[in-house]
């Protein structure tokens, strides 16, 4: 199967099938590859992840809940 074929198939799938596999595909290249930072390719992987599953995101509140129990205001 060429590559053309895989990426037309690809894109065929449901949208969560395909960020999955952009996730996926993103964690299998060499660190090599990436930003010195690795910045970018984190921010794309954790957006797919997010896009993945919703669920794993925290609103604003849960995050300032979190910082204030780490310093035990609450």
């Amino acid at each position: 199967m060429s590559l053309q074929e895989i990426e037309q198939s690809a894109l065929k799938l449901p949208e969560l099938e395909r960020a999955k596999l952009a996730a996926q595909l993103l964690s299998s290249l060499p660190s090599v590859l990436a930003e010195e930072d690795d910045g970018v390719v984190e921010a794309l992987r954790r957006d797919a992840e997010l896009d993945a599953d919703p669920n794993r995101a925290m609103t604003l509140n849960d995050l300032d809940e979190r910082i204030e129990q780490r310093r035990g205001l609450r």
